[in-house]
């Protein structure tokens, strides 16, 4: 696996690296031990799909208030615009975003370190994304900033996205 740090500090987007022969190709997705010489989880208390009929349906962005999660990010069918917002007030990257296309013909995931809000919108049809979860999810804990939030900027590569009226109604960032 190849893991190459994005802008926001602790975020990565994670390669394969894959056996080619004949047949097709095999590659690990995960290893605890990879995983954990680079600095990330090697447990994931939590798994989860994220299955969407259209493109442009856009979901976040989303994080935990108290308990902070760290996510694991894979596109399994179609493509998406994964989005990462540092929420962590300590950093100078506070308020700061990365974007990387998640495509299950790309193969690739991104990990989301805890204190981030993470959202995406899909490219095309039938997008798929799964999720690791560092914690189980806690519904009285989930929180989000809006996806159009002004100080943010987000460049979401698709107009009149699809939204939750949760997702609509969320605050903005400041």
């Amino acid at each position: 696996m190849k893991f190459k740090p994005l802008p926001v500090p602790g975020a990565v987007e994670i390669s394969i690296e894959p056996d080619l022969d004949a047949r097709g190709l095999f590659a690990r997705l995960f290893c605890a031990e990879e995983f954990a010489a680079h600095g990330l989880p090697s447990q994931f208390a939590q798994h989860s799909l994220s299955c969407n009929e259209r493109a442009g349906t856009l979901r976040g962005l989303h994080y935990q208030a108290e308990q902070s999660e760290a996510k694991l990010v894979r596109c399994v069918a179609g493509r998406a615009f994964d989005v990462i917002v540092d929420l962590r007030r300590s950093l100078p990257s506070y308020g700061r975003w990365c974007a990387v296309e998640l495509g299950a013909d790309r193969r690739n995931a991104v990990f989301v370190p805890k204190g981030c809000a993470h959202g995406f919108q899909t490219l095309v049809d039938r997008t798929e994304l799964m999720y690791l979860i560092d914690v189980a999810y806690d519904a009285r804990q989930a929180a989000g900033i809006r996806w159009d939030d002004p100080s943010l900027a987000i460049e979401w590569p698709l107009p009149d996205p699809i939204l939750s009226e949760r997702d609509q109604s969320l605050p903005f960032l400041t």
